[in-house]
This record gives structure tokens, sequence and C-alpha cells, in this order.
């Protein structure tokens, strides 16, 4: 060996002791001698991990071993002797999954985008009949303009997809315009097979002048079809028609509910005996010894006879981006237009003879009626024979084990998956304090709930609750009586702590102008450089501290520089109360109001304008955006703001806007954070320059404790109290890991507080001590006198998430009390669900929170685990977002935009291999993508939608099914979430006004019957209030309703109404969560079906008092038990229906894999032990011979 290659090998080590000594405290050059060696060895990853773990070395991290085997591969002088690192794992990949390295394909959303302009100016210039035929087909796009007397119209969206469909059917079109060249003179080329077939039929009759046959009269009339009809007679349920224009004598009833929209008291308000109306057959009952038929005279115009309430027809295949009123049926698997139209009843189970007897002796004392037993049928208004009903057969449902032909035998490796470790050390003292944190907040919620109970039972009974109750339900309800004003229920029903923050007042505010405090910043002071860079580079990396200036000042700075002449100013920020936040702010600074020249865009809300510049929005909609945009060609500048924090939208971006950037050499581009691993992005971005702005931070003393803490909220409130007592005047910051946690921080702190101030006057008096909470569902009045100082005299104590890390700056923090966790969350690609769980923070993180406490001035941060734990139970860096969610929203839109290659996609740090596979198989489950791995029709009209794929196709296919009108308030409903509200106090009152909601079908319908009412009542607040629901959360989602409804519009997609017929919502969700179906366990709860993890319906749905035996449910929640959330009954034979790729009928010769798994047990006493019964616990008598 050489010099110099000794002098690089010496180089080598010294760089390999550095990152370990970084990352591990280990500085010894023999490991790291023995790591190269190591490497050399084994050239790719999974075999470096592989030794490495063999040879004894402890866990580390995937990112460490891949930058310290980049850096050892890299120092190789000669070609032959360069190590393969990923390069080989990818070839590996791609052999074994091509799916996931298919070529890219253009975006087809921005090409269907361009020609919407030309297919609207054809629409104005076309004739009259022209454009009444375009309502029911449209034209073809990629032929305007050519041979304008003959217009080829096509079923095809556009022109690739023309041709390819043009692939598969070559042959037979080619013999079918020979056969019409022969019968005819003039040019058909490109038209729709079937309609030539169509026409061709039409001329040929034309030609041979046959006389017309004449229509043969029905025998029998037809469900579904209309007839005329003459009323016979009269009763109080209806009115008896026969039936016209048919061969056999028939009448039928037209039951009250039936004549008309409107409420019917009596028939002969409506119609007389002799009358000649429009009938439609609704229903016909061929169960008796004569035929029945079910009549309607509200569904047909009486005039027109037009039908009113026509059966869905197919759709045409001559659809642009959603100009024909239907979906694509046949991206549905095995569609029956059919079976998705017709009025199903509701399965029936034969009642007991206990039942029956008690019902036939409930209607011989009068109080119920004939209507209301449960066999009355409304349609025939009769009582149904017992021979019709069903003998509650037992459908069993069994998983699929076909795989989707692209994944090649792959998908099965779920079943062997693991949620992806974001804890260093899982039996290390912070892994178990978060596991205990769990039973701790059970018990303070117990706790809670008993002391209201006792409180409860000690107040004096006046009279029923239930009298002053309104029925929520009512369409045309009266005036409500209210019991004292809206504003000041709120109030009462505000928890004691809360209304102590409302009554505070605020110490003396910055008197500074806003010109001046802009100035102070800083920022101000490199105002110029930083300006000069920008223009100078194309990518800048940008580092400052939190409160340097960076987010507010540098759009404006841009916006001076003149960079807004080729296109707006964009940034990016990773929450929705951030991005609105900072727009505020920016507009008041910029002199303008907000949706001007400074607005925000996050989801379901927009508030810019055509003259907006500056636009602020989450790094979702910026990555929806760029699915009509790849190029961002709005844009002249985007700024990624709070890049650390590596959310999954974030990591996406990152790839397409370096792809924007290469294709656009004028797009700027600012990568902005506080705490960033600034060579990494540098590296990333091709070697970007960084501009360091320095922050104004003072020295901050860091104590550890010297135990670890089990309950670290109430370690939390202790350091509190004992700052306050102890520590000279200044604001806290405590960070904590969610909502419930940081309110019963504030309760407990106001009580402690309290008892300590009692009977304490003069030098004793203890100083006051405000808590205010800060997360993300905080109103938006309290968010904003979080940032006022506090009184004189008065200590500020802010108890936040860890949204304060970064994305806000608070004033007058002194002291930090950091415990050290976070909630995150999680993805297990097992169960397909995920779930936040409170973890250990990164190290970085960790500096970042000590750091708030040097902002103001000298600090100090109190970390409530010990300094062993920060080194050895802490990841230097959190885990990206990307390699620990669910990636089928992801996945689904890279689709959209035609990047098929995913493995060659240019991630900063790639997702799990698994991951990956999991989301595409939900995705073709979905019916997202076909067999091939190719996003579909439906897919790509799901990725339209800011929804996750299977809510977005249950909002798609309610459009098939004729309930979008009902589906489009369950969507917005669920999004909101939270819509009711229990306070303390009233609990009990509160779960009977909710109940009043319940719907038997499950929690969606709930929510729909919430929301109408709502609506019936004027939207009114003091409603809201009577009845426990958000008027917030029941505004937003009147918003967001609003959106999705504008998103339908656009794409011309059917708004109906199912009426009464619930059942076709309940298809609509089972059409996009057949995942996550269960069945009722006999022991205990419900069984998931994909999984067979035991569930539960919580206390609080409308089905927990029914247990159905079949249901699906919109998501898991982990408290004291895995509850399922939005629960609806479901047939099982839906699941069949609208999952065939993953459901099928179970095989009753053989035992399911259901009952293979169910524990059988034996019958015992209700009274005693279950295993009471069993010779093993019998008592033995013992002989004892001196009695």
């Amino acid at each position: 060996m050489d010099a110099i290659a000794k002098f690089e090998e010496l180089a080598l080590i010294n760089r390999v002791v550095t990152v370990l000594d970084n990352h591990l405290g280990i500085s010894d050059t023999t490991i790291a001698e023995c790591f190269i060696a190591t490497a050399r060895k084994n050239p790719t990853f999974n075999k470096f991990k592989t030794a490495l773990h063999e040879s004894g070395a402890p866990d580390l991290d995937d990112s460490l071993l891949s930058s310290l085997l980049r850096m050892i591969t890299s120092s190789t002088k000669k070609e032959d002797d360069k190590i393969a690192t990923f390069r080989d794992d990818k070839d590996e990949i791609r052999a074994m999954l091509p799916a996931l390295a298919m070529p890219n394909s253009s975006n087809p959303l921005a090409e269907f985008e361009k020609f919407i302009p030309k297919w609207q100016e054809e629409q104005k210039a076309a004739p009259t009949d022209d454009k009444k035929s375009s309502k029911r087909r449209s034209r073809s796009l990629s032929r305007e303009g050519t041979h304008k007397s003959r217009r080829s119209r096509s079923r095809s969206g556009s022109a690739d997809r023309d041709r390819h469909r043009r692939r598969r059917r070559d042959s037979d079109e080619r013999d079918g315009r020979r056969r019409r060249s022969r019968s005819r003179d003039h040019d058909r080329r490109d038209r729709d097979r079937g309609r030539d077939r169509d026409r061709d039929d039409r001329r040929r009759r034309s030609r041979t002048r046959s006389p017309r046959r004449r229509e043969k009269v029905a025998e029998f009339p037809e469900e579904g079809k209309i007839y005329d009809a003459k009323i016979q007679s009269l009763t109080k349920f209806g009115a008896f028609a026969q039936i016209l224009g048919i061969r056999q004598k028939c009448d039928g009833l037209v039951h009250i509910s039936q004549l008309s929209n409107n409420r019917v008291k009596e028939p002969a308000d409506v119609v007389q005996r002799g009358q000649a109306v429009k009938v439609k057959v609704v229903k016909i009952d061929d169960s008796g010894p004569q035929r029945k038929y079910g009549l309607s005279m509200k569904e047909v115009d009486q005039r027109t006879g037009a039908d009113l309430a026509p059966a869905e027809k197919p759709l045409g295949s001559d659809a642009v981006l959603g100009v024909d009123d239907q979906l694509f049926q046949y991206d549905r698997p095995n569609y029956d237009p059919g079976a998705s139209t017709s009025t199903e009843k509701r399965k029936r189970v034969r009642l007991s003879t206990p039942e029956r007897w008690e019902l036939h002796q409930m209607r011989g004392g009068g109080a119920i009626t004939h209507m209301e037993q449960p066999d009355f049928d409304e349609d025939m208004g009769i009582l149904r024979n017992h021979e019709d009903e069903s003998d509650g057969e037992d459908v069993e449902i069994e998983l699929v084990e076909d795989e989707p032909a692209f994944l090649s035998g792959y998908g099965k490796m779920n079943i062997e998956l693991e949620p992806v470790k974001v804890v260093k050390n899982p039996d290390g003292s912070m892994a178990q304090a978060a596991l205990m944190q769990s039973a701790l907040s059970k018990e303070r919620r117990e706790a809670k709930t008993k002391v209201a109970r006792e409180k409860d039972s000690q107040k004096p009974r006046g009279g029923p609750i239930g009298s002053k109750i309104l029925d929520p339900m009512a369409v045309n309800q009266g005036p409500i009586e209210e019991e004292e004003p809206p504003n000041a229920a709120r109030k009462r029903e505000e928890p004691e702590w809360r209304r102590h923050l409302n009554n505070v007042g605020t110490g003396k505010r910055n008197l500074l102008s806003m010109k001046e405090q802009r100035e102070s910043l800083p920022i101000f002071a490199l105002k110029d450089p930083l300006i000069d860079a920008i223009i100078a580079n194309q990518i800048l990396i940008v580092v400052g501290e939190t409160g340097s200036g960076k987010t507010t000042q540098m759009t404006q700075y841009l916006v001076e520089a003149g960079l807004t002449k080729r296109g707006k100013i964009g940034c990016t920020q990773p929450r929705r109360v951030a991005a609105t936040s900072v727009a505020k702010r920016v507009a008041e600074e910029y002199g303008c109001s907000l949706g001007q020249e400074v607005g925000y865009t996050i989801r379901f809300e927009d508030c810019t304008g055509p003259d907006t510049i500056i636009k602020y929005m989450t790094d979702g909609m910026l990555l929806r955006e760029s699915l009509l945009d790849p190029e961002m060609s709005q844009y002249s500048c985007i700024m990624l703001d709070e890049a650390h924090e590596r959310t999954v939208n974030t990591d996406v971006l990152f790839g397409l806007l370096k792809q924007a950037a290469r294709k656009r050499p004028e797009l700027k581009l600012i990568v902005t954070s506080a705490t960033l691993d600034s060579v990494k992005f540098s590296e990333y971005f091709f070697g970007a320059p960084i501009f360091q702005i320095p922050g104004r931070t003072f020295p901050v003393e860091i104590l550890y404790t010297r135990e670890p803490e089990s309950d670290y909220v109430d370690a939390a409130l202790m350091t509190v109290l004992q700052i306050h007592l102890t520590e000279p005047p200044g604001d806290i910051l405590v960070f904590l890991t969610g909502q419930e946690e940081i309110d019963t921080a504030c309760e407990i702190l106001h009580e402690r507080m309290k008892r300590i101030s009692e009977g304490k006057t003069g030098s004793n008096r203890v100083p006051e001590l405000q808590a205010w909470p800060v997360y993300g569902a905080l109103p938006s009045e309290m968010q904003s006198r979080i940032f006022d100082p506090a009184p004189p005299g008065t200590r500020k104590v802010v108890i936040a998430t860890n949204i304060a890390e970064t994305s806000l700056t608070i004033d007058g923090i002194y002291y930090v009390v950091d415990p050290g966790f976070v909630k995150q969350k999680i993805y297990n690609p097992k169960s397909c669900m995920d779930s936040l769980v409170v973890t250990p923070i990164s190290q970085a993180a960790a500096n970042q929170r000590a750091g708030r406490a040097g902002r103001t001035g000298p600090g100090k941060c109190y970390r409530l685990y010990t300094e062993r734990a920060f080194r050895d139970e802490m990841l230097p860096t959190p885990v990206p977002e990307i390699q620990r969610t669910n990636l089928a929203t992801t996945l689904l839109q890279l689709k959209a935009m035609g990047i098929n290659n995913l493995l060659d996609f240019d991630f900063m740090d790639a997702p799990p291999l698994e991951a990956m596979i999991t989301a595409l198989q939900q995705l073709h489950q979905l019916s997202a993508l076909d067999d091939d791995g190719l996003l579909t029709r439906l897919g790509r009209r799901m990725a339209e939608f800011p929804l996750e794929p299977a809510l977005a196709k249950f909002l798609i296919m309610s459009v098939d099914l004729g309930c979008a009108e009902e589906v489009l308030t369950i969507v917005a409903m669920i999004s909101v979430q939270n819509v009711f509200y229990r306070p303390k106090d009233k609990q009990e009152q509160a779960d009977e006004r909710k109940s009043k909601f319940h719907q038997p079908e499950g929690d969606p319908l709930t929510l729909l019957a919430v929301y109408n009412s709502w609506k019936h009542n004027n939207y009114s607040q003091s409603w809201c209030y009577q009845n426990f629901v958000q008027v917030r959360q029941l505004k937003r989602s009147q918003d967001v309703r609003k959106q999705l409804l504008g998103i339908m519009d656009r794409h011309k997609l059917s708004v109906q109404s199912c009426g009464r017929d619930v059942q076709r919502v309940q298809k609509a969700i089972c059409s996009g969560y057949f995942r996550n179906a269960a069945k009722r366990d006999p022991q205990e709860g419900y069984r998931t079906l994909v999984d067979g993890q035991t569930v539960y319906i919580h206390p609080t749905s409308s089905l927990f008092q029914q247990q159905p035996e079949w249901v699906v449910y919109y998501e898991l929640v982990m408290t004291t038990k895995e509850y399922m959330r939005e629960v609806t009954t479901v047939d099982p034979k839906w699941l069949i229906e609208f999952a065939p790729s993953f459901f099928k009928l179970g095989d009753n010769t053989k035992l399911s894999n259901f009952k293979k798994n169910q524990k059988i047990d034996p019958l015992h006493n209700k009274y005693e032990e279950a295993n009471a019964w069993r010779i093993s616990r019998v008592k033995k008598k013992i002989y004892n011979p001196n009695r």
C-alpha cells in the first residue's frame, strides 16, 4: 500500500470514528476498522446489517448503517473494487416485483385539464341538437377540430385510452366496418360499435318497409314499469287501483305513503274513486296464492307519465373527466346494474313464539297498532306472511387467497409484517413509562367519572329530564325554548380552569410598531445577502432558529425582490394551524386583507383570490396541486418550511420538486428549517448551498433526573410547581403528547394552585399561575391569547404538544419542562391500521425543546429522564413519517401523476418495501388498480378527492347507488370528527339527548340525522347547545360538504337522494370499507374478518344495545379496549357483492377459518363461576376419623 492509499485509509477511519462518536459515543479506532472490514466483505446493505448482527454488534438505526456503508464504499479507489450498495438490492427487487419499476407515463389528469377549455368552446358553438345529446355523452377530445361536418365520437376520454381499447378489439372493428361498408355508401369511421349496430338495424328496418309488428301486450305488470290505472276503492291506509294496459285484470295497493311526496292524512284528500292516474309498480309479492302489487303515484309525473325515480342506467364509455353523469361501471368487479338499484328489503329474522305472543298481547291491549308491528309491510299495507321470513341462516364469509397478478406471489409477505421500529430500546425506562401512561390515564378518567357521578347523585331531582327534551328528528319544529342564553350555557358547561382563563387579563403588550418589530428580527440584518443568494442559486437551504423570522419575512423579501413577476410565492407548512396563523400575520404586515395579496389554502378551505401573490398552504395541498400541474407553472418560488419534520407529503414533494426544478430552470426552491441535517439536504438537492441565520440564543442549563419517572404527567406538574415557588420570574413551557393529557394537566394544576393559595395572604401570598393549553383543536380565540404576556405578579405556564417545538414562537419562556415523549402515528401493515402511539422523542427534538428556554434570556431545561436514557434510549433523529405510515394515499397520488416506477422514485429516505406492497394491494382491492398494477378510471377519480382512498370510493360509489346526497353529508361529518360533547356535570343528559338521534342502521346514519336536524332547525346555534352538539364542528362539516359538492359538480357527478331507502347508504359504506368488516363473537365482542382481532362496539355507539351480527367500521381506536368507530350494520352478502376479489362465500361442507378460531365454552349456571361444574373444581371431602 503506497503512502497516498495509507493516508486515504486513515482519513476513512477518522470519518467513521467521528460518525460513531456522534451517534453512539464510541471513539475506538479498532471498532471503526471492524466496521470498514465488514462493509467491504458484505457489499449490500442487507448483508452488511446481517453480518454486524451476527458479530454481536448492537442494533443500529438503518439510516446510520446506510450512511456508514455509503461512506466506506465511496472511498474505494479502483473502479473494480467499488462495492454496490442499494443498487444491487434494487435490481433484485426489480426482478422479483416488476410492478414497482414500471416505466412512468404522462400525467393523464394534466392532459385532461388541457382538453376541457376546448370541449367547452365546442359546446358553446355546437347546434341545439348536439347540446342536448351532449348531456348523455361527451365528445371525443382527441380529434376535435377536424372533419367538423363528420365529428368523430368516441367512448374514450383520451386518445391513449382509445388506442388501448382499439388494440384489444381491432379485429372486431375491422370486421364490423367491412359489413357496414357493404350496406351503406357514406363514411362511418371511428364510430362506436354498439351504436353502429343499433343504427344499422334501424336503417335496415326502414329499407325493408315491412309492416310494423304490433307490440305485445304483457300478461302481468312488470316491476319498475309505469301503467295507466283507475282508482277502485279507498281505505284508511291507501287506495286500490286497477292496472290498465295488460291482459289479466290486476289490482294493486297504492299505500298512503306512496300517494304524494307531501304528508297525507286521508287518501281522499289526494285521489277519488274512479279517477284515472298513472302508477309505477314498485313491488310484486308472489308468496301467497294470489299475486299482490305495490304501486306508487309519487314516483310518476301524473301529467306526462315520466318516471321521477328512474333506475340508474349502466354507464356508457364516453365520459371525459366525469362529464357523463354516471360512473365507469366496468371498473367495479362483477357489476350488476339491477342489483344496485333495486330496493332490497331488510333481512328479516323469524320472530320467536314468546315475541309474537308479547306483540299480540300489546296489540290487543291497544299499546301498539298493526302498523307498528315489525312484520308490517308499508308498501302493501298488510302484515307479512311468516313463511316469507328468513330462517336466519348463518352465512360464512372467507378471504380470497388469490393475489394480484402484478405482485407475483409477494403479497403474502404481509402475514409476517410488523410495525416499523420507532423506539430504540423497547425494554428501556422511557418505553416502559410510555406504556404505563395509558393505564394511568385510564385511572384518572375513572376517578373523574366517579366524582362527577357522586356530585350528580347529590343534586335534587326536580322533574323528569326528558319532559323538556324536544324531538330532534322533527322536520318542522316550533320555536325552541331556551332555559338560558346559548353563550351563558356554553360558559357554564366549560371546566372551571378554562372559565378562569377567560376572566384573566393580560400584561403589557409590545408597543413597537409593525416596522420596528420586523426590523428587530435576526433575519432583517441578512436581508440583502439572503436575496442575493436566492437569485444566484436555483435551490437554497436556509437554516435558522425558531423566531428568526424566516417564515414570515422571506416571502415578503421575495416580493420586494420582484420574483412575483413570473408567478406566485408559495410556502408550505406541515400543520393547518401554522398555515392559517402565519398567513394572518403576513397579511397584517403586508397591509392587505387576508385572501387578497396574501392568502392560505388548507384542506377543505381556500382563502385565496386572483390577486394572491403570497400563498401559504399545507404540504398536502401543494401535493394535490401537483396532480394537475407537475411543473408548478403558477409559482416562481416555492418555500418548503419546517422541512425537518419530514412528513410524508413533504418527502414526496422533495422528489416532485426536484423533477420540476430540472424542467423549469427559472423555478426557485427554498428549503427552510430550524433544526436540519443541512449536509444531508444539500447533498440531496444537487449540492445546494447552505445559508445560516443566527438566532437570538442564550445559554441554557440542562438538568436531568436521577431516577426514571413512571408517571411523567405528574412529574411534570410537580416540576412546574417547584419552578413557580422557587425560581425567579419567567414563563414555563411544558411538552405533553395530546389534548387529553394537556386538559388534564391544566385542570390538576388549577386545583393544586387553589389548595396552595387557600388561607395565604400578605407576604405569604402565592403568586398566581395561569395554565394555557396549546394543541391543534384549540378554539381560535384561545389560540391568539397564548401569545399575550402574563399580568404583573403572575407567571404563565404553556402546556403544549410538539407544535411548540418549531411551529410556534412564544416570548417570555425561561423554563422548559421536557418529559421526553411525543405521540406519533405508526402504521401496522399486518392489520392495515394506523394508531397513535406515545414514543420517546429523538435527541434532535430534545435539543430543539431545550433551545426554547434560551430565546429571551438565559434559561433552564428540566428533562424528566436520565442522562443515560438520553444517550441510549433516544434515536439521533426521528424516523421519517413516510417509513411509519400507510402509503395508500401517497401511492394513489403518484400513480395519478403517471409515476409508476416507485422503486426509482427519488425519495430522500425510501419507504419500506413491505409498506409499498401492502399499499398497492389495498388499492387493488379497492379497484383503484387493475391486475397489471396500472391506475383504473375509478382510481383516477378517487385521486381527485382530498380523501383517503376508502372514503373516496365510498363517496364515488354513492353516485352509482343513488344516495350521494346523504353520503356527502356523512363523509363531511366523519371528516370533522367529535361532533358530540359530554360536559362533566351533564353526562347523563348529554347521553340522553344523543340517543334521540340514534339510528338502527349505525353511527353514520346517526351523524346524518344530526346534520339534517340541524339543517331543518335553520342551522340554529341554540339548538346545538341544547342537544350537546358542537356548532363549530357542524359549521366546518358544512364547509367540507360544500367543497366536496363543488368537486362533484366539476366532474358532473349526479347527486341524488335515496329517500328512505337507507340500504343504499349501507351498501356504499360496504363498498369502501369492506376490509373493516367484523362478525360478532359468541364469547365477547367482535372478530375482524381480516386478522381475527377482537374488537368492541363503543358504549356511545348507536349499535351498542343491538349488537348486530355483521358490522363494518370506519377505524379502530385504542383506549381501554380496541373500539370500533362509526359502526354500520351490513348484510354479509354485500361483502361478496362489492368485494368479490377480497371475500368469497364459505364452503358449507367444510369448517370455516372463523369457526376454527372460535373457542367453544360449555353451558354453565350464570350464578356460579364459569368453570365451577368441572370435576377438578369440586371440593373433595376429606375423611376425618375423629368426626
